[in-house]
């Protein structure tokens, strides 16, 4: 469980102690990256600075529309915009979500999902319009065939940083497990969680399907966006009147966006890169249009879609259940609640009846059990 507000305290906590990097981290981490600024301005550390702020791997020449491929240089963009993405993390957390929540007073366990999910909301809501500015501009939308074609395609200056911010947001999860205070038993499955979102970006990003890649990263996001936003509705609807409905939209969509990136991978794997005519390896020319390559990723892809559909359903059944074993735990509650009150009011009755009668009472109960 995340603990997303910070604990004011008048007592400062010592230098380099847990609690003061948790509390400054923001600040420690924008003095890292202005290292990294100030090194372009000396002739000296220009080269190596240059490597982790501006992309690399320009493909064009000097007065021609830059276009870039993937490289191993790009790590290093991937180190730095991830500390970046520490820094905006912290400024949402402490201007946005922090003063948001107090004024809602909401639960503990309430405070987490807000927080998380207000998070991811932003990211979500920011990657989604920028990548269907990419997919419209690139007119991948109305052209379904330029998924495919002309591969190895050269990415543009946008088209590349959206890739890269994609992977620096996953890697920079992983020290925010540490910022955030997240619980022992909830670290692996977000280790593992944000490891395989990196791995699942950087794999087509280096296999030069970046066009695919892009169209299914709109996709993922968009359906993201709506399921996190109903998140947080229902996390501030205390009298549950939107909670249902977004929920419903919330599961639809994330059916259909997972039927349209199974069809967009079919098309483009299975249909659109099959009819080039090279199907050779060439790793020194970054050309992997090979069967086994595209088969690779196209189970992939299907695994990883129907491993989403699947956990969307057992989370729904899931709290079906509970909510079927709150209702009889209520109503189990109720009757002997009223049991109760009735026997009460009967041994009263009781006692107001002189003490012939209370005698004859017990007679005929032993009589009865008997």
């Amino acid at each position: 469980m995340v603990k997303p507000v910070r604990k004011t305290s008048n007592k400062n906590p010592p230098i380099l102690s847990h609690e003061f990097i948790i509390q400054n981290h923001a600040d420690i981490v924008s003095c890292i990256a202005m290292v990294f600024v100030v090194g372009l301005m000396f002739q000296a550390t220009a080269p190596i600075a240059s490597i982790f702020i501006s992309l690399q791997h320009n493909v064009t020449e000097a007065g021609e529309i830059p276009l870039y491929t993937s490289g191993i240089k790009d790590w290093g963009s991937v180190a730095f915009y991830s500390l970046i993405c520490v820094v905006i993390h912290a400024i949402i957390q402490e201007y946005g979500l922090d003063k948001i929540s107090k004024k809602l007073h909401l639960s503990k366990s309430k405070l987490a999902i807000f927080s998380t999910s207000g998070q991811l909301a932003v990211f979500y809501l920011i990657s989604a319009g920028w990548g269907l500015d990419i997919a419209v501009k690139e007119h991948y939308v109305p052209d379904i065939s330029r998924l495919w074609a002309d591969y190895p395609a050269p990415m543009t200056f946008l088209a590349k940083l959206y890739v890269i911010i994609q992977l620096a947001y996953s890697l920079h999860e992983l020290p925010e497990l540490y910022f955030q205070r997240v619980k022992r038993e909830e670290i692996v499955e977000k280790v593992v969680a944000s490891t395989a979102a990196l791995i699942l970006v950087a794999v087509p990003y280096f296999l030069n399907f970046n066009r695919l890649l892009v169209c299914l990263l709109v996709l993922h996001h968009i359906s993201e966006l709506v399921f996190h936003i109903s998140q947080l509705i229902q996390t501030v609807d205390k009298d549950e009147k939107f909670s249902k409905l977004t929920k419903f939209i919330s599961n639809g969509l994330q059916v259909v966006a997972r039927l349209g990136s199974i069809i967009l991978a079919v098309l483009t794997l299975w249909y659109g890169l099959a009819k080039a005519e090279n199907q050779q390896l060439d790793i020194q020319n970054k050309y992997f249009n090979t069967p086994t390559v595209r088969l690779g990723l196209l189970a992939g892809v299907l695994l990883l879609q129907m491993y989403l559909v699947f956990n969307v359903i057992s989370k729904e059944m899931a709290k079906s259940r509970e909510s079927k074993s709150l209702t009889t735990v209520s109503k189990n509650k109720t009757q002997k609640k009223e049991n109760s009150k009735k026997n009460k009011k009967g041994a009263s009755e009781e006692s107001d009846l002189p003490e012939v009668d209370q005698n004859t009472n017990k007679t005929l109960r032993k009589q009865k059990v008997k």
